[in-house]
């Protein structure tokens, strides 16, 4: 299965993110949005997959989103599109993308739906216990 995850390492979210992709078994392909941005395009087929409005992907704490005042519905997607393209710390983060789907993954337990054999618990960063139940259908 290939997994790929849009990451900033500085970011807490991102990393336990990483680590439970990691701890299933899975190496994923690794994109630093910051220093490799995706494209108008690809954040388009992007929000598709996660089936989400490009304002659910902004980021406001850390970025410029009140400065530039991308909370005023005037903005159309196109040119948030190109907000987020000028400014890729507006991207809020870990995206994930796998055979699986497409998510937001904050919180980072929400990329075990994603996986082929997530981990049935993992700890966190901060402490965290997250326990993951498995389905069986």
């Amino acid at each position: 299965m290939s997994v790929t995850i849009y990451h900033n390492p500085a970011c807490g979210t991102s990393r336990n993110t990483l680590a439970m992709i990691r701890a299933s078994g899975e190496e994923p392909v690794i994109i630093e949005y910051l220093q490799t941005p995706p494209s108008k395009e690809q954040l388009s087929e992007l929000l598709a997959t996660m089936k989400i409005p490009v304002r659910d992907l902004l980021r406001e704490k850390g970025t410029p989103f009140a400065e530039l005042d991308l909370e005023n519905p005037k903005w159309s997607d196109d040119q948030l599109f190109d907000f987020i393209v000028q400014h890729p710390i507006l991207m809020n983060r870990p995206i994930v993308v796998s055979p699986r789907g497409a998510a937001l993954c904050r919180p980072s337990e929400l990329v075990l739906d994603l996986l082929e054999n997530p981990v049935a618990s993992f700890t966190k960063e901060d402490g965290e216990q997250i326990t993951h139940v498995i389905s069986q259908l």
